[in-house]
């Protein structure tokens, strides 16, 4: 791999689409087994310039002369609050702008490599409302001036609040003594107010700013005195961590480990990747040392490490935690995960050393020194939603379930009969194209196919890649080399300018949107769409459901995880067994067997009529 040619699969891009599918995902699993997306050298190189010029060179600088301080010297910053406190409100309004997480090739951003404001600051574009017809005012899937005007003022806070300087605060005073104050309140209150509308409005652009993470820091840092500031602080990254530690526990997360690991770029032994499978290239499961990796470097220490820093008195032993997560998110860092969350994780790396070392609990800043009346309602609140969420998934985003990168998200895949994706395109109003049509301005239209499989390799590396690979061949049959299929999160990024894996951004609310703006003809968009795998009496099944985007949903069902995760990714024993629990009467897919779609239905009454449109 040189600085600009990447490791290309070893296919023929001209005579890709005559494979099988099934041996197409073989051969592209197995290539990201060696090579992970294989991009070019400087695609990591952008992201870490990205990283350490735009987010820390200018953040640190931002933040610390705004604040009087002298940014080349950390040494007498790094542990102020209303550096934390600046550097937090920093991240989220990156996150928002879409600059932070999901930016780049990484996330399916190729032109332009950035969505987020792109999408949320321009009127027209689609937005996903998590309640249209229960919260009045939210209905519709198109963006207003509203919309716009609520993002726009939430960011225009945000910013105000970094560039305005320090407040004095008595309690910071006497316990710290010299300092710099704290941010201001006065912004930070409207902007959880544009905020909380504006995810009345569009869940995505909410989750965006990651929210669920920084909201409550914001809240702290507007009404909480010094103390409980910081204690509170600490019990929300604690519960962060120990939510993503709880959620690896499962089958799920050995699978994730493997293909994370092969796409690290800095490594480039092929035997260390080989060696997380179980015997590369025939068997493509994760080997025994993934799994211990994977639930010893992964869950036991963002279980114990965190909980020992809450609770640790003793100074050797808080050090050695602070410096085993800060190497934790270091370590996340360097394996450029596809979501490519880098600022965030060094976020955390920093706020590791601030809340833990700077305050530590043997200097005072313990939970004992918190507000009784004010810890059980932050507890509380804190914990609702990761319970409700393990739980009842199909309720609540797997970002305020705290389950990032464990394995166990909602998920989907598109199907589209020849010549739909280019319709979908033109139809939908967005600042760029989808990346089908981004690619092909790169490397041409049939090697821009193979990159785009490679997503779909990458999935049937996971758990759910097995399952929607099984329902999408029990969809289409013998279609199935005739459709152009699509991983969905990525393909969601393109059209609504954010995802984090979490494919309640593209459920059935959207995809009845997509089919409103595209007026797709029964069979020309197929989905098939999982649930994450709930805590409770179905623990162990996943539930799913096919939809044909013109008729609605057709058919819905589960599975069990343990026969996904003993399959091979491309499924040389044929679909994984589901359950149906419900059908469409009468419904049959058109078929679309040839090169070209069929000629348009025929005028029918309803939509359950519409579904019997036979072969």
């Amino acid at each position: 791999m040189g600085l600009k040619e990447g490791d290309f699969p070893p296919v023929d891009p001209a005579t890709f689409r005559d494979m099988p599918y099934t041996e197409r995902i073989k051969t592209l699993g197995r290539h990201w087994a060696e090579y992970g997306f294989g991009a070019p050298k400087i695609t990591a190189l952008i992201y870490i310039v990205k990283l350490l010029v735009f987010y820390v060179a200018i953040g640190v600088s931002l933040v610390t002369l705004t604040s009087s301080l002298n940014p080349l010297h950390p040494g007498a910053w790094w542990d102020e609050p209303i550096v934390y406190q600046k550097m937090v409100i920093w991240t989220m309004m990156l996150e928002a702008l879409g600059i932070a997480g999901s930016w780049g090739p990484l996330a399916g951003h190729f032109k332009p490599m950035t969505g987020g404001a792109n999408y949320y600051a321009r009127v027209g574009t689609l937005r996903n409302p998590p309640w249209p017809s229960k919260v009045p005012g939210t209905e519709g899937d198109t963006r207003t001036a509203l919309d716009v005007g609520l993002y726009v003022g939430f960011i225009a806070c945000l910013l105000i609040a970094i560039v305005l300087p320090g407040q004095q605060d008595g309690d910071l005073s006497r316990l710290v003594g010299a300092n710099k104050g704290l941010v201001s309140a006065a912004p930070l209150i409207p902007g959880l107010v544009f905020l909380g509308l504006l995810g009345l409005r569009d869940k995505v652009a909410f989750l965006q700013a990651r929210t669920e993470q920084y909201a409550p820091a914001l809240i702290f840092f507007a009404f909480f005195p010094f103390v409980d500031m910081i204690v509170a602080a600490k019990l929300l990254i604690v519960i962060v961590w120990c939510g993503a530690a709880f959620s690896k526990v499962g089958k799920h997360f050995d699978l994730v480990i493997p293909p994370m690991v092969s796409n690290t770029p800095w490594l480039s032994s092929k035997a260390i990747k080989r060696f997380q499978y179980r015997a590369f290239p025939e068997d493509m499961r994760q080997s025994i040392r993934a799994t211990t990796f994977a639930h010893v470097g992964g869950t036991l220490v963002e279980f114990g490490a965190p909980l020992v820093l809450l609770f640790s008195h003793n100074e050797t032993v808080t050090y050695a935690a602070a410096f085993l997560m800060i190497g934790f998110h270091v370590f996340i860092t360097s394996t450029f995960p596809l979501a490519v969350p880098l600022e965030w994780n060094v976020l955390f790396g920093y706020i590791t050393a601030f809340l833990f070392l700077g305050f530590p609990a043997y200097d005072g800043y313990d939970l004992g020194a918190m507000n009784v009346g004010l810890i059980i309602p932050v507890v509380v609140c804190l914990l609702f939603f990761p319970i409700l969420g393990n739980l009842r998934p199909d309720l609540v985003s797997f970002l305020p379930s705290m389950r990032q990168y464990s394995g166990n998200w909602a998920t989907a895949f598109w199907g589209f009969a020849p010549g739909v994706e280019e319709k979908l395109d033109a139809a939908v109003t967005k600042p760029g194209m989808m990346q089908k049509a981004q690619l092909t301005d790169i490397y041409g239209e049939e090697a821009a196919e193979v990159v785009l499989h490679q997503l779909l390799g990458w999935r049937s590396l996971h758990s759910q890649g097995r399952a929607l690979n099984s329902l999408m061949m029990k969809t289409l049959g013998p279609d199935m080399d005739t459709y152009t299929l699509r991983e969905a999160e990525f393909s969601c990024n393109a059209l609504i300018g954010f995802n984090f894996g979490d494919g309640h951004f593209h459920n059935q609310h959207f995809i009845e949107s997509l089919n409103r703006i595209a007026k797709f003809e029964p069979g020309e968009m197929m989905v098939v769409w999982i649930e994450s795998e709930p805590w409770g009496p179905k623990r162990g099944r996943q539930e799913y459901w096919i939809m044909d985007a013109a008729v609605g949903i057709i058919e819905r069902g589960s599975f069990a995880v343990a026969d996904a995760v003993k399959e091979q990714p491309w499924l040389p024993n044929g679909p994984i067994a589901h359950k149906v629990t419900w059908q469409l009467d009468g419904y049959q897919r058109r078929r679309y067997s040839g090169p070209n779609p069929p000629p348009a239905a025929p005028d029918v009454d309803g939509v359950a009529q519409a579904a019997r449109i036979s072969a």
